[in-house]
């Protein structure tokens, strides 16, 4: 049975969690195990009483889960201290940025995953974190527009007459780009 640590963020500004009760359920039944630091879904919705419904232990402090084989966290770790040889660190790293975390996880014998270098294909689609956010950062940016904008965005036909649509105007047609568009 592989055993996994689900991390609590230490940014307060960050409000997602690495996994949800609901897929931990379902891992479980797949034979991993879990270990979850306490308050770590609060900001997504999440209790730690839905964690231990779906059947992971939950413990008080990051270090505790430190002996699983698998780590999971939305944002980069400060270092790989702590961390067994041969742990497999899934989470945002920044590569490019970040050489001397990555040293220090080689240095340890860390396998680590940075999840916003898995490519867009067909194959990685289910772990592509970057479509996802980037789709979300979409929809947000439309909506932050729409609360700045002296008019309201849609066409509104009333009884007292028309209010004609705003015009906004996209840049880009990735993945944000598209996901504004159909917002």
């Amino acid at each position: 049975m592989k055993s996994v640590l689900v991390c609590r963020e230490k940014d307060e500004r960050e409000t997602r969690v690495a996994l949800i009760p609901d897929d931990i359920k379902k891992l479980i039944g797949m034979g991993f195990s879990f270990k979850v630091v306490r308050g770590a879904g609060v900001k997504s919705g999440f209790s730690d009483a839905a964690y231990e419904k779906a059947g992971a232990v939950m413990i008080d402090k990051e270090s505790d889960g430190y002996d699983s084989e698998i780590v999971l966290r939305i944002l980069k770790p400060q270092s790989a201290a702590g961390l067994k040889p041969d742990t497999l660190h899934l989470s945002y790293l920044d590569p490019f940025n970040e050489k001397e975390l990555l040293r220090d996880f080689a240095k340890s014998g860390v396998q680590a995953v940075s999840l916003e270098m898995i490519p867009r294909t067909t194959l990685a689609q289910k772990m592509d974190v970057q479509s996802s956010q980037t789709s979300l950062a979409g929809y947000v940016a439309v909506l932050n527009a729409a609360a700045r904008l002296p008019k309201i965005l849609p066409m509104m036909v009333t009884p007292s007459g028309t209010i004609n649509p705003a015009r906004v105007f996209i840049i880009g047609v990735g993945v944000a780009g598209l996901q504004a568009i159909a917002t």
